[in-house]
């Protein structure tokens, strides 16, 4: 301590000296004669992480490697400054490991001081780590990048390449020497054709705009690259472009597959020609690959060879090939389309295959040839294509991929005009029956119009539509149904004179045109037809009976332009099936009308089902007996702003035919759940709910769930429901019709067939089916009084219900004669405007209350007051 001491005092140290060494910037060491340290200033404590107290006295050795010493083994320098006066003079990289395992790295210098009788070493080191770190990490990112397969070079703000990879030197075939300094616009082909102009993205690039894009590039040997190009602009502090990171990645097979196809695939959908395909064939890949001369000729079912396409040979040797039959020896094209593989000419002047016209290649300049054998969809070989070389070469890696896509490409437009032709009968004709499509029928009819305008005659135009098709495609499967409408096209066929049309529009529609035919005469033709139609035809082995709807436009009378004819024919089918099915309705202006109405009509529906302006009525089932009530049928109302009340009879098929139907159920079905609910909870004892539902609503399969839903939601019993269906569903072949049936009655909703008697003569379904309740249908209730013929059947209809445990409930009853008729053959329970019309729910309350006090009234009496004072 007192030697450190003394040198800060020593008149040999000046003071000014200290205090400089211990300003300065880079560490200092001061070391004596035996290696001891004897100055150590604060830029030496933070290069070695250590404080002076702790070096001050200690050997040198501790502090600098001992490896530095230029003479490790001598002894002299164990016992001198450390081996420090070897190093004066010099500078040199050294590595230093701090106390806390921290690497650092200096730039040391030694220089030696003479005090008095003292020789003193000044060691500096000029703290590098951070340079050498950055150092490390330039030359590791050079490796990396010049490691890439991606080709990188970076262009400066004079936009001249300052460094390129190896990657780039791979790619393109450039010396460093030729590319440095020079622009990048080197490398890229300028071609008004190009799909992408490479200067103006160049120039977005060059700019500072990170920019991605395709081009098409040349490699020093002029062969041609699809590259991707992506940019990364580097900015200096102030925001300066500095330099631009530019990477280009191979993507020739890919793109040039994707420029061929969109190109040539353009073409053909454009109608153009198959010469014009052939040849923008051709000259696109000569721009790819201007190296080479493109080839396509046909080659015929004989054998024989024709030019299809070859611009870049001259027009004489196109005309000396014409003609040639394949063969063995017939050049590189006639030869392959003999072999049907590929044939590899490289030096057509020495070649046997070309002996008899290698004069042809020499008079064009050609010196190797490449052919491809093309075949088509049959397998035959229809075409060659083939590369010509303007020296003697074999193909290289994109010489492959052009003729792979090219020969697909010439194979695809070869068999285009079979194409067209196949399209044409797909464009213009239904591939299920043969007949014309919409779009045909109506081009020809549209000629056969005005045809019969300039000769003054009339024409018919009948819209024929299948009776119930849908479910007898249901029933019997699609495969069933598309064997029916094949039938039915033949049979309509059949019927036709030479000038006659007939087309399918779609689905089981079908339009017929018949020119020079007045009414009557369409009449007559009308009966030959629906006798024809109505013959059984065989389907799936079973006897299939079809009966149509149609219905007849006339012109001129009814439209003289075929779209118009044939809406107005569509209006009178419709106005035909409404009538009754399997008949035929010529139109007139009041069907117009009618079906303007039906439109409005079904407009107003459709806004009453999304506003909620529909209502449920509810009409009561009494006890013939008590009195009481004994269930509840919702019934749908509407009462419209503007139209007024819209009967059910009227709003209802509208929803069935219009696709309403199912989303009219559901809201029925909910609506009657709720109210239920409500009355429940109100206290009202009400046995259960009966709803209607379409015979469209059972082709759907998710009826039963959908109906579980509802009464789950508002804490009902399946038996609290019942379902009132035509007797048509019940006796439906559907086999989703009965899985439907099928499900409610597992569920435990009761079904009960409506408008019992009206329909089919056969009841021995009754037996088989889960019904639980009959109604007998109103029109027999009309006429008690005075038919004794209805009187008989509605007594039928209660012996059968009681024959078969099955409740039969009496609709329609009007009077209390009616009332008692009705009571005396064995009905027990009545519905009808006797008791009550159908009522909102706050008035069916009020109803309600009036028949229970009214029925303990008179049974209190021992009267029989069933009905009295609830008619209105």
């Amino acid at each position: 301590m007192n030697t450190r001491v003394e040198l800060a005092r020593d008149e040999a140290a000046p003071g000014v000296l200290v205090q400089t060494l211990e300003q300065a910037i880079d560490a200092v060491v001061v070391v004596d004669a035996q290696g001891l340290v004897v100055f150590f200033n604060a830029a030496a404590e933070r290069f070695w992480g250590c404080s002076r107290i702790e070096a001050l006295g200690g050997n040198v050795s501790a502090l600098i490697p001992r490896g530095l010493d230029p003479n490790p083994d001598d002894s002299a320098s164990e016992h001198t400054d450390g081996g420090v006066h070897h190093l004066a003079g010099s500078s040199l990289d050294t590595r230093i490991v701090r106390q806390d395992g921290q690497e650092r790295w200096g730039v040391m210098s030694v220089s030696t001081i003479v005090m008095h009788d003292q020789t003193l070493h000044a060691v500096f080191l000029k703290d590098v780590t951070h340079l050498r770190v950055q150092d490390l990490e330039h030359r590791l990112l050079s490796m990396s990048i010049n490691a890439t397969h991606s080709a990188t070079c970076i262009v400066d703000a004079h936009r001249q390449l300052i460094y390129v990879n190896d990657g780039l030197i791979r790619l393109l075939g450039y010396s460093r020497e030729e590319v440095i300094g020079q622009s990048p616009l080197l490398f890229f082909v300028p071609d008004a054709r190009a799909e992408t102009q490479a200067e103006p993205e160049l120039e977005a690039i060059l700019c500072g705009q990170p920019h991605e894009f395709s081009a098409l590039i040349s490699k020093r040997s002029g062969q041609r690259l699809w590259v991707h190009v992506s940019s990364t602009p580097v900015f200096d502090a102030q925001d300066q472009l500095e330099h631009v990171v530019i990477v280009l990645t191979d993507i020739t097979q890919s793109k040039l597959h994707e420029v061929l196809q969109n190109k040539v695939i353009g073409a053909l959908l454009k109608e153009e020609s198959l010469e014009s395909v052939l040849t923008l064939l051709c000259h696109e890949i000569e721009r790819i690959a201007p190296e080479v001369i493109v080839s396509i000729l046909s080659v015929d079912p004989q054998g024989i060879l024709h030019p299809l396409a070859s611009p870049g040979l001259p027009v004489e040797y196109s005309r000396a090939i014409e003609g040639l039959v394949i063969g063995p020896t017939t050049g590189s094209c006639g030869t392959a389309a003999y072999r049907g593989e590929p044939v590899l000419v490289t030096d057509i002047n020495n070649d046997p295959l070309w002996a008899d016209y290698k004069h042809l290649a020499q008079q064009s300049g050609l010196q190797a040839c490449w052919s491809m054998p093309v075949r088509n969809g049959a397998g035959r070989i229809a075409a060659t294509f083939a590369l010509y070389f303007r020296e003697s070469r074999g193909p290289d890696p994109l010489h492959g991929h052009l003729v792979k896509a090219g020969t697909h490409l010439c194979m695809l437009a070869l068999e285009r005009e079979q194409a067209r032709q196949s399209i044409r009968k797909m464009a213009f004709y239904d591939g299920l029956t043969g007949l014309p499509n919409r779009s045909y029928l109506l081009a020809q009819a549209q000629r056969t119009l005005g045809e019969m305008a300039r000769e003054q005659a009339e024409l018919a135009v009948l819209f024929v539509d299948l009776d119930r098709f849908k479910q007898i495609n249901d029933a019997l499967g699609h495969a069933s149904g598309d064997e029916l409408l094949r039938v039915t096209a033949h049979r309509l066929r059949s019927l036709l004179r030479e000038a006659d049309l007939v087309g399918r529009l779609s689905g089981d529609e079908f339009v017929l045109v018949l020119p020079r035919m007045n009414a009557t005469q369409v009449a007559t033709f009308l009966e030959r037809m629906m006798m024809l139609l109505s013959r059984p035809m065989t389907i799936a082995g079973m006897s299939v009976v079809v009966s149509a709807s149609i219905g007849i436009s006339l012109f001129p009378g009814d439209g003289r332009d075929m779209e118009t004819l044939l809406h107005r024919a569509d209006i009178a089918m419709y106005q035909a099936k409404r009538i009754e099915r399997g008949s035929f309705s010529f139109f007139v202006e009041k069907m117009n009308r009618i079906a303007q109405d039906r439109l409005v009509l079904e407009t107003a529906l459709r806004n009453a089902m999304a506003t909620g302006n529909l209502e449920l009525f509810y009409q009561p089932q009494i006890d013939l007996n008590s009195g009481r009530l004994v269930g509840v049928e919702a019934l749908a109302r509407w009462a419209h702003p503007a139209l007024g009340d819209i009967s059910p009879r009227q709003f209802i098929p509208l929803a069935e035919e219009c696709g309403l139907i199912n989303e009219l159920s559901q809201w029925v079905l909910q609506a009657a759940c709720e109210q239920l609910a409500v009355w429940r909870r109100q206290g009202l004892a009400i046995a259960s709910l009966s709803i209607n539902l379409s015979p469209i609503n059972f082709h759907n399969l998710d009826l039963a769930e959908l109906i579980a839903g509802q009464l789950q939601r508002y804490g009902l019993q399946p038996a609290d429901l019942c379902v009132e269906v035509t007797e048509g569903v019940v006796l439906s072949n559907s086999p989703g019709t009965c899985k439907t049936i099928r499900d409610l009655h597992a569920l435990g909703v009761r079904l009960a067939i409506d408008d019992f008697g009206t329909g089919y003569s056969s009841l021995g379904y009754l037996r088989h089916l889960p019904i639980s309740e009959l109604k007998l249908d109103k029109s027999f209730v009309d006429d008690l009084e005075h038919d004794t013929s209805c009187r008989a059947l509605s007594e039928s209809v209660i012996g059968i219900g009681k024959s078969l445990s099955l409740t039969v409930v009496a609709e329609g009853i009007e009077s209390a004669v009616q009332r008692d008729i009705l009571k005396a053959q064995g009905y027990e329970v009545g519905q009808g405007n006797f008791f009550s019309l159908p009522l909102p729910g706050q008035a069916f309350v009020q109803f309600i209350d009036s028949v229970n006090a009214g029925a303990a009234a008179c049974n209190g009496a021992g009267a029989l007051c069933v009905g009295a004072g609830f008619s209105s």
